[in-house]
């Protein structure tokens, strides 16, 4: 039951960027818009979160900056692709370029030392008294990040917004048929501008999880493909909030079994690249069969 407990754990802590990550790419493309960037995105969240918590030795003010950092991001790449009608998926692979770039120079820059900077203030982890007794069940309440919790409430929220009300009617709607929207009154760049920046706000908590709880500093290309893992989860989940959560789980647990396969004989090299490989598989054998919005990529005037 321990070995359980810890497994379920170590899955839901390793769960937090990549759910959050698919979340991103859920808020990005139900309206239409190809977001490869989540990478960047996240990177640059890890940095400002980090950056934020050293000059003004709070760790919730270091969390604010990856929110606010990752909304610029957002909002830069929305206007690339909608008002200048730049390829959506060259903006994508440029933003992950010079994320993982500006950082590693911000990084000298600020601490004068290349790979890490120095130790920051932290989020702080959560036990819930009593709730953290309950087996197996337990391991959502003890030893949490405060990330893994807001997780769950950012997935309802987009799941209400999407499904329970007109303005999620009308961003989907966005999706599949931009021009008859637009017809009707709407101000289709409008919702999509929102969105962007939306999901570039919550791509910056999910790298500020990284550097402000996971750890208490920032790595160069820390991300190390996890918002790569969300986008495969997105597209695993369907495009839907609830998908994304429950595939986001499925990729925890691919990585979390990584630490465990290392009592076996099996060699490092295969354990490292396991999370990938099941990426990979997920993509290729589930991918082709679900259906994307119909409208992805397409733009209006």
């Amino acid at each position: 039951m321990a070995a359980l407990n810890n497994f379920l754990a170590l899955m839901l802590q390793l769960s937090v960027p990549i759910v959050l990550g698919a979340l991103c790419g859920t808020i990005a493309e139900r309206g239409g818009v190809i977001l490869l960037g989540v990478e960047g995105m996240m990177l640059i969240g890890a940095f400002a979160g980090v950056a934020g918590s050293f000059f003004t030795g709070s760790a919730f003010a270091g969390v604010l900056a990856s929110v606010a950092a990752g909304a610029l991001i957002g909002w830069i790449y929305a206007l690339f692709c909608l008002k200048w009608k730049a390829h959506q998926s060259v903006v994508g692979v440029g933003v992950n370029l010079f994320a993982s770039g500006i950082t590693a120079v911000l990084l000298k820059a600020a601490w004068h030392k290349e790979g890490m900077s120095d130790p920051v203030a932290a989020v702080s982890s959560l036990t819930v008294p009593g709730l953290s007794r309950i087996p197996v069940l337990g391991a959502l309440f003890k030893g949490q990040s405060p990330y893994l919790y807001v997780m769950f409430v950012l997935v309802a929220a987009v799941w209400i917004l999407f499904y329970k009300t007109k303005y999620g009617l009308r961003y989907r709607a966005i999706g599949d048929q931009p021009h008859a929207v637009q017809t009707a009154g709407v101000n289709v760049n409008r919702y999509r501008y929102i969105a962007m920046m939306a999901a570039g706000a919550i791509a910056g908590l999910a790298g500020s999880y990284l550097s402000l709880s996971q750890n208490n500093l920032f790595v160069t290309d820390m991300t190390a493909g996890r918002g790569f893992m969300g986008l495969a989860a997105n597209i695993f989940g369907g495009w839907q909030p609830a998908g994304s959560l429950g595939a986001g789980m499925v990729f925890a647990i691919a990585q979390a079994a990584r630490f465990y396969l290392t009592d076996f004989a099996v060699p490092s090299q295969i354990v490292q690249m396991l999370p990938y490989i099941i990426t990979l598989l997920i993509l290729l054998f589930v991918g082709k069969r679900v259906k994307g919005p119909e409208a992805l990529g397409t733009l209006v005037d």
